[in-house]
C-alpha cells in the first residue's frame, strides 16, 4: 500500500529507490509490527481485563499452573495480527500472489481461532468449538487457498517435494500436492496451538522459525544466492521475507507482555494463525521438510499428544504424566520458567540445524 505509493515518486525523489530493496522493507516491516504491538498491547490488555475476556484453564493441569493463570486475559493474538497485517499491507507488494496467500491464511485461521476463543469465554470452559468442526474448517480454509494459489502459480516444480541433505532427491507429488500441503498448514497450525501452554513458550520458537524462513524466502527469491546454494529459484518468493519479518516484529512486541508472568495469552487467535502461516511459507519456498526441523519443538509437542492418546486407547495407560509434553515436565516438578527456557534452547538448536541444511546439499 504505502510501498506502491512511494514507487510512484521514485523518478522524482531518487532516494526512494531504497524502498525497492527487500532487506530494507523487511526491516521496516519488522519495526512497524514491533512498534504497533508495543503501542496497542497495553490498551488491549486493559480492555480485555475490563470485559473479563479471561483464559479458561484446564482443570486437570498442574496445581500451580491453575492458580497462576486464572484471571489472565486471552485473545492476545488480536494484538499480533493487527501489527502483522498492518505492517504487511504497508510494506509488501500486494500484487504478489504469495503475499496474498499468506495474508489469507493468517487472517482466516485468525478468525477461526478468535471464534474458538470466544466460545471458550462465553462457556467458561477450556474447550471451545468441537475439535472435529475446528479441523474441518482448517482443512476447508487451507484447501481453498491452495486451489487458488496453484491456479496462479505456473512453474512446474511447485508440486515437487525437496529433501535437505539430498539435492537430487526430489519427489513430484502430483495430485497428492494439495492433501500434503493441507497436512503441512493444518498440522503446523495445530502444533503451535498445542505448544502455546506456558508463558512465552510458543512465542519465541515462532520468532526463530519465522527468522529462518525470512532468510530462506529471501534466498529462494534471489537467483544468485539460490544457484550458489543449489536451491530452487522461485521468482517472487523474496517478498515473503517481509511477511516473515512482520511475524518476528509482532511476536517480539507481544512477548513484552507475554513474558513470564504473562499479562495476556495469545489464545487460539494467535497460535492457529501463526502456525498456519509458517506452514504456508514453507510450502511457498518448497522447504516443508526444513519446517519440520526448525519447528521441531512444535512437532515434539504434537507427537506427545498423539502418542498419549494412542497409548491410552490401546493399553489404558499414559506414557506421559500429562500431554502436551511441557505439562509432563511441570508434573515432574520443573518450574514453569525452567521448562520454557529449556524448550527455547531446544528451538535455537533446531533452528541452527535447519539453516545448516541450506548448505549441506
Amino acid at each position: 500500500m504505502l510501498y506502491e505509493l512511494l514507487l510512484n515518486y521514485v523518478e522524482t525523489f531518487t532516494f526512494l529507490n531504497v524502498f525497492k530493496y527487500l532487506t530494507f522493507r523487511t526491516g521496516l516491516a519488522f519495526f512497524t509490527s514491533l512498534l504497533i504491538t508495543l503501542l496497542i498491547g497495553g490498551p488491549f490488555i486493559r480492555l480485555f481485563s475490563t470485559k473479563k475476556i479471561f483464559n479458561p484453564i484446564r482443570e486437570d493441569g498442574p496445581t500451580d499452573h491453575i492458580i497462576k493463570k486464572i484471571g489472565t486475559p486471552t485473545m492476545g493474538g488480536v494484538i499480533i495480527l493487527i501489527g502483522l497485517i498492518v505492517s504487511v499491507l504497508l510494506w509488501a507488494d500486494l500484487k504478489n500472489i504469495y503475499i496474498l496467500f499468506c495474508l489469507y491464511i493468517v487472517s482466516s485461521l485468525g478468525l477461526l481461532g478468535a471464534y474458538d476463543d470466544y466460545k471458550k469465554i462465553i462457556n467458561s470452559s477450556s474447550t471451545g468449538i468441537s475439535s472435529k468442526f475446528k479441523l474441518l474448517m482448517q482443512i476447508l480454509i487451507t484447501m481453498f487457498g491452495l486451489v487458488v494459489l496453484t491456479y496462479f502459480v505456473e512453474y512446474q516444480e511447485f508440486k515437487n517435494l525437496y529433501f535437505p541433505f539430498f539435492k537430487n532427491l526430489i519427489i513430484n507429488l502430483g495430485w497428492f500436492f494439495i492433501p500434503f500441503s493441507i497436512f503441512v498448514v493444518v498440522g503446523s497450525s495445530n502444533a503451535v496451538n498445542l505448544t502455546d501452554g506456558l508463558d512465552g513458550l510458543a512465542t519465541v520458537p515462532v520468532i526463530l522459525v519465522a527468522g529462518c524462513f525470512a532468510f530462506i524466502s529471501y534466498i529462494t527469491g534471489n537467483i544468485v544466492f539460490s544457484e550458489y546454494l543449489q536451491i530452487l529459484y522461485i521468482e517472487g518468493t523474496g517478498e515473503v521475507s517481509i511477511f516473515c519479518g512482520s511475524i518476528i516484529g509482532a511476536c517480539l512486541g507481544f512477548l513484552w507482555f507475554n513474558a513470564p508472568p504473562a499479562k495476556i495469552f495469545m489464545g487460539d487467535t494467535g497460535s492457529l494463525s501463526l502456525g498456519g502461516s509458517l506452514g504456508a511459507v514453507s510450502i511457498i519456498t518448497k522447504h516443508e521438510i526444513v519446517l519440520a526441523i526448525t519447528g521441531g519443538l512444535f512437532v515434539l509437542e504434537a507427537l506427545s499428544v498423539v502418542v498419549q492418546v494412542i497409548s491410552f486407547k490401546l493399553t489404558g495407560k499414559r506414557i506421559f504424566r500429562m500431554a502436551p509434553i511441557h505439562h509432563h515436565f511441570e508434573k515432574k516438578g520443573w518450574p514453569e520458567s525452567t521448562v520454557v527456557i529449556r524448550f527455547w534452547i531446544i528451538s535455537i538448536i533446531l533452528a541452527m540445524i535447519g539453516l545448516a541444511t541450506l548448505k549441506l546439499r
